[in-house]
């Protein structure tokens, strides 16, 4: 069984922090690390994402201008030395480049030293460059000519890896055990506008809506990448129980957070048990001051998007299933909350994403 740092990746509000609180529980064996990536995808000197790109108050006030995913991949690294297995949340899209641009490998990843570190994960070579002006071994990327107000990226000068849609060498990748945790963007894309808007923008500072952020195009990208390259699979959890893994692989572990929400129980012991964690119904309460000054610490980054699991002690089924409501039934209440012009917005970025949303939940959890 894998004993791997595990990622879950995921895209925006797929009630990944009330999964995530659940892992919180296993402080003794677990070292939970949320959402890493964005810093370097929004914030740093290599960034993708154009949001705060023409405000740089907000990029130096996040106290992350300065993150690489070379400097995420050693705190990694440094979590996973204490000797807990690493249990990461993340974004899919922080990894991959927006708006289907091809893909390169982020400068300070470029260079990678042969082997491993303590801790199983790749270790990014030192040394003086000739190309740059300090020690580190990174080149950090020129601004583009097209615009001084567009993200670093696309990186000048830096390869693509054959395949790979991430920024990330597959020599990397290839050192997580990869889980999916998906929802279906009608229930998904309307929360995070939400958070674009009064009241909650005025503490997310997610001053309006960006449908490239949905992030179902690059978690299938993703996917399909690590399974067609043998990073996942070809065993799929609970719907190929008769194929045995080989040595080296890990099964197919996509999660719709609707399941987990009607069978908390039933799905989270299907999932532990595909990731090789013991699995306890105590995992599902957390309702102590110190649990939820931890959560606290950890949400504080993305402040307004976790009031829910902040705020919450645990984690039980739904008294009654949703009872699924017809298209037009949903574009009525966003039209009511929102607004039509906000409504058709939302409507159109649904219908872009559920193709990606239906391939991924044919691999999903079944019980």
């Amino acid at each position: 069984m894998s004993n791997k740092p595990v990622f879950v990746a995921t895209h925006p509000r797929a009630c990944s922090t009330a999964f995530e609180r659940v892992f919180m529980t296993r402080r003794q064996s677990l070292q939970t690390i949320h959402e890493p990536f964005g810093d370097a995808y929004y914030y740093g000197p290599e960034r993708m994402g154009s949001r705060f790109e023409d405000d740089e108050k907000a990029r130096n006030e996040s106290g992350f201008s300065d993150s690489t995913f070379r400097t995420i991949m050693d705190r990694i690294e440094q979590e996973a030395a204490e000797g807990k297995r690493v249990f990461i949340k993340d974004i899919t899209y922080y990894l991959v480049p927006p708006n289907n641009q091809a893909s390169a490998i982020a400068p300070s990843l470029a260079r990678i030293e042969r082997g491993v570190g303590t801790s199983g994960l790749p270790v990014v070579a030192g040394g003086k460059d000739t190309d740059s002006d300090h020690d580190s071994g990174v080149v950090m990327p020129s601004p583009t000519a097209s615009s001084p107000k567009s993200p670093p990226f696309p990186y000048e000068g830096c390869k693509a890896e054959a395949n790979n849609p991430t920024v990330v060498p597959r020599e990397i990748l290839e050192k997580f055990h990869f889980t999916f945790l998906i929802r279906h963007p009608k229930s998904a894309i309307p929360s995070y506008y939400r958070c674009c808007i009064p009241p909650l923008v005025q503490r997310t500072g997610f001053d309006y809506f960006m449908p490239e952020e949905a992030g179902y195009g690059e978690l299938r990208r993703l996917f399909d990448y690590l399974k067609d390259t043998g990073l996942v699979g070809p065993k799929v959890c609970t719907r190929t129980p008769n194929m045995e893994l080989q040595p080296g692989q890990v099964e197919i572990c996509v999660l719709d957070a609707d399941d987990m929400l009607d069978d908390p129980v039933g799905y989270l012991r299907k999932y532990c048990e595909s990731v090789g964690l013991d699995f306890s119904e105590a995992m599902l309460n957390w309702d102590s001051e110190e649990a939820h000054q931890f959560a606290r610490e950890q949400f504080e980054k993305w402040d307004g998007f976790h009031d829910d699991a902040i705020n919450s002690t645990d984690l039980k089924p739904r008294q009654h299933k949703k009872a699924p409501k017809s298209d037009e039934q949903l574009y009525a209440e966003w039209v009511e909350k929102y607004g039509q012009e906000a409504a058709d917005l939302i409507k159109r970025t649904v219908d872009e994403n559920v193709a990606d949303y239906e391939y991924l939940k044919q691999y999903a959890i079944k019980l």
